[in-house]
């Protein structure tokens, strides 16, 4: 395929709708205001700024000959950081540093600051493309495989760019060797204001820092796969996901094998890093001498700390969105089979939604795959005893007349919940916590069964996972009390993971 019919793939091949779209893009972007210039994360200074004034500060310093090395720090880029002290110098060295990401977002939110922008790459280049064909400024690309820069450079002169583009090279330039000579000779040949480098992280920002006082641009940027998609050879998620941040999600999707690793591993490394960071501002542990040194005493302090809840809340919060999201990723496909068999198997439509009781009796609809004939609720009042033990307040029937057969396989595998991944999205749920209740059942709780409203209610639960509706409803309501008291995020991890095994016994189920 040559690199003129890979441009296809792109959005749009109108420079002012793709410009349009990176704007639309920002406007989902943060809810709180931003209020300061720069702000401390991770321990970098970031400016918080907007992408058109950092194309606007990027063409400008280029213009006026001010040398910049500029860094966009997302969530890979800070755990690369932590784990590499080299790296983490070469990042605070450089001149301008720019928050990427929803990771980037979270963790200001944490700390109750207010990210004015997401900075990405890709976002950014039609602006900073425009810019610079205004200014008079061009740009360099360096990176990607051969023939990639030279499809995203094609790509970029059909959007009416190419008096901004002053040359390409690709990124497979060995270090020190001849290669890499000659790559920076074409680059300080080729006029350029601005080099955008992308090799990938951490590979970029090592080599501008090794190679920035050889170049003769001014500015010099590592963005990383920007170039793929200039080239056609990675989709961007459509507009809605990115501006809730979930990106990674369509990046993962497409890449399982190549990015499980980054955006699964790498998200829960990454939050708790940005919990911990969250709490010892919070509680000022960092300013109260060497003593805090070691990390029991470190860690004993912060769950004392009154702060402590806000960020286990956010940190919860955390899980339940990046959980839920991987899982809709991972099972898009299987989700689809299991619409298809529902209406094959039954007339009605395939999800079936119920209004639920939430948090502090907040009502919300939640959904369910449809697992009964579309008259259950009318045959419910025949099949449910009359009775005021409490015991079987919840009603559930081992051989429900209303559930079709596709619904029984179901509803013993757990596949009719799979739904509800959307409500914790939603934040009407979470991916643990007590089971949502009716209404009807509500009205007749006691005043110690009304704790299990103190929490969102959730996917999985304690008694979920030990027997489900083997245990009648003081038992759950026990276990649910107690989850309530002592619930934590590794507690909350611990029963997801109880929850595979359980769900494949099916002990319950039904």
């Amino acid at each position: 395929m040559s690199a003129v019919h890979q441009s296809h793939a792109l959005p749009s091949k109108n420079r002012d709708a793709l410009i349009g779209k990176a704007r639309l893009s920002s406007l989902f972007w943060g809810k709180a205001k931003a209020t300061q210039p720069i702000v401390d994360l991770f321990g970098f200074q970031i400016d918080n700024t907007t992408l058109d004034a950092a194309a606007q500060s990027m063409v400008g310093a280029a213009a006026s000959g001010r040398r910049q090395r500029i860094v966009f720090i997302n969530a890979h880029v800070v755990n690369t950081a932590a784990a590499d002290p080299a790296y983490a110098r070469v990042i605070d060295g450089a001149q301008r540093r720019f928050a990427d990401g929803s990771g980037m977002a979270l963790a200001a939110r944490m700390q109750n600051l207010g990210l004015a922008d997401n900075v990405n790459g890709t976002d950014l280049c039609p602006l900073l493309f425009a810019a610079a064909k205004r200014a008079g400024v061009k740009i360099f690309l360096l990176g990607g495989a051969p023939g990639v820069s030279e499809a995203a450079a094609e790509t970029l002169r059909s959007l009416g760019f190419g008096d901004a583009i002053a040359g390409c090279h690709h990124g497979y330039v060995k270090r020190g060797g001849e290669e890499e000579s000659e790559a920076i000779a074409a680059i300080n040949r080729s006029g350029a204001g601005i080099v955008l480098v992308g090799m990938g992280v951490p590979v970029q920002d090592l080599w501008i820092a090794r190679n920035f006082d050889r170049m003769t641009p001014p500015v010099v940027a590592g963005v990383g796969g920007l170039f793929d998609f200039f080239a056609g050879r990675v989709s961007r998620a459509p507009v809605a996901l990115r501006g809730r941040g979930l990106e990674w999600v369509w990046r993962l999707a497409q890449e399982p094998g190549r990015m499980w690793k980054r955006y699964i591993l790498g998200n829960v490394a990454f939050l708790a890093r940005a919990a911990m960071e969250a709490l010892t501002r919070a509680t000022g542990i960092e300013d109260r001498g060497p003593e805090f040194g070691s990390r029991v005493l470190r860690w004993r302090a912060l769950a004392r700390s009154r702060g402590a809840p806000v960020v286990r809340a956010a940190a919860k919060r955390c899980l339940d969105v990046t959980g839920a999201a991987i899982a809709l990723a991972m099972l898009a496909a299987p989700l689809a089979i299991a619409a298809l068999l529902i209406k094959l198997d039954s007339p009605g439509p395939v999800l079936f939604r119920q209004i639920r009781v939430g948090k502090n009796g907040r009502l919300f609809e939640m959904l369910k795959f449809r697992s009964m004939h579309i008259d259950a609720d009318r045959l419910h009042a025949a099949l449910a005893p009359a009775t005021d033990d409490r015991r079987q307040l919840r009603f559930k029937h081992k051989r429900d007349p209303r559930v079709t057969s596709v619904g029984a396989y179901f509803r013993k595998t757990s596949i009719d919940e799979l739904p509800q991944l959307w409500n914790v999205l939603r934040g009407d749920m979470s991916l643990v916590g007590p089971r949502p209740a009716l209404p009807s059942e509500v009205e007749r709780y006691s005043l110690a069964d009304r704790d299990r409203l103190l929490v969102k209610p959730g996917i999985t639960c304690s008694w979920q996972v030990n027997g489900r509706a083997d245990i009648d409803f003081v038992g759950q309501v026990e276990l649910d009390r107690d989850y309530v008291r002592n619930a934590s995020i590794l507690g909350d991890i611990w029963l997801l993971l109880r929850t595979i095994p359980a769900v494949l016994n099916g002990r319950g189920a039904y």
